[in-house]
């Protein structure tokens, strides 16, 4: 398998990298194409699709390549997969049936490949990305491998979409279906943020919402240990700066912990409304700010899944979330270029408001602060 990226801040710019990139006789049949909501996804999709290629896509709240971070651009990596290995398909979830949307793709997916596995993206906030894991784990099974995102929007957080050829959805989910017996597909979550403190326990809650840990709101919690200042209604970005430098972390009996961080604030009770369930009873820790050991421990989560499982690659497809960008700042660049070293293959990837892999050591899981990093080999 031989892939190309390409980037671009316009229709125009992506039509000349595309024709660029096929004048050696190139010839790709799949494209996972990220995109700011900004851009002409119909003209761009109208495009490759003309050219015969097949369409993953997502919005996003950034965009990168190996050449580089952008902003309000696209960035496309192209490939020629021989067509038989893989396909792509694509499902709404207007009822919010999340479960039964990602089951019915799951028993198409079981009709077309023996052994499937999957590169998904999902779109709209309201979303429980766990469910869509535990559709497909309801019908392959446990060993399943899923790995993808959450679609963006730029920020507003307002309507996010997801894409095929000819298909388009804010609350809906793409799929590309590999054939695990002809493509190799392996992935690593990490995300970094060290743990502050002792174990918590969640005293009352309802699915993502937290009103009480160890009988005191998390609010309440989080003026007494995190340090930040001006922690008030009025100021307008304390819930971003909440979630990136004080996020919570789930602690599950299997595997790696996962972020939870908390995305809403109720300011009369204090309840943090999360980025995904964190049942009652559970055990919780606070996390610290990040330090520059956050991209050593990401680059060298991929440096193991390359000694471990997969020596070589073709392509490599990142999720990175949002809050990362946010965090990090410039050495989110740092990060990505670490990463790219570890195989490097041509590679795309995404700022997304949700991770979706297996935790560490554990199952799959929907993640957020946290770097998801999937590499691709024709066996």
């Amino acid at each position: 398998m031989k892939a190309k990226s390409i980037q671009g801040k316009s229709t125009e710019e992506i039509q000349s990298a595309i024709q660029q990139s096929m004048a050696d006789g190139f010839k790709p049949t799949l494209a996972i194409v990220f995109l700011s909501i900004k851009q002409d996804r119909d003209a761009i999709c109208n495009i490759l699709d003309n050219e015969g290629i097949a369409i993953y896509g997502a919005t996003t709240n950034g965009e990168f390549t190996e050449e580089g971070i952008t902003k309000e651009s696209v960035a496309i990596l192209l490939m020629d997969i021989h067509p038989d290995y893989f396909t792509i398909l694509f499902n709404e979830y207007p009822d919010n049936n999340f479960r039964g949307a990602a089951q019915t793709l799951a028993k198409q997916a079981l009709e077309i490949f023996p052994r499937p596995s999957f590169l998904i993206a999902g779109s709209n906030m309201e979303t429980d990305a766990e469910e869509l894991l535990h559709g497909f784990e309801d019908i392959i099974g446990n060993h399943v491998n899923v790995y993808g995102g959450m679609a963006g929007d730029d920020y507003s957080f307002s309507r996010q979409f997801v894409f095929t050829n000819n298909k388009l959805s804010n609350k809906g989910i793409v799929a590309l279906v590999l054939d695990e017996d002809k493509l190799l597909i392996r992935g690593k979550a990490t995300c970094g943020w060290k743990p502050m403190g002792t174990e918590k326990i969640v005293t009352k809650s309802e699915g993502n919402r937290v009103y009480s840990i160890e009988g005191i709101s998390p609010l309440e919690m989080t003026k007494k240990y995190s340090g930040l200042e001006n922690l008030t209604e009025d100021n307008k970005r304390i819930e971003i700066e909440i979630a990136v430098a004080f996020p919570l972390q789930l602690q599950r009996e299997k595997g790696d912990p996962v972020m939870r961080p908390g995305l809403t604030v109720n300011w009369k009770d204090g309840s943090f409304i999360c980025s995904g369930s964190v049942p009652q009873g559970s055990k919780v820790k606070f996390s610290l700010p990040p330090d520059f050991d956050v991209i050593e421990k990401v680059v060298n989560g991929c440096e193991d899944l390359k000694e471990s499982e997969i020596p070589e690659a073709d392509a490599l497809i990142m999720y990175s979330c949002a809050g990362r960008l946010i965090s990090l700042g410039p050495m989110i660049g740092e990060e990505i270029e670490g990463v790219r070293k570890v195989w490097d293959v041509p590679m795309a990837g995404m700022f997304s408001t949700a991770e979706l892999a297996r935790a560490t050591g554990g199952n799959l899981e929907m993640h957020n602060l946290t770097t998801c990093c999937v590499a691709l080999k024709e066996k």
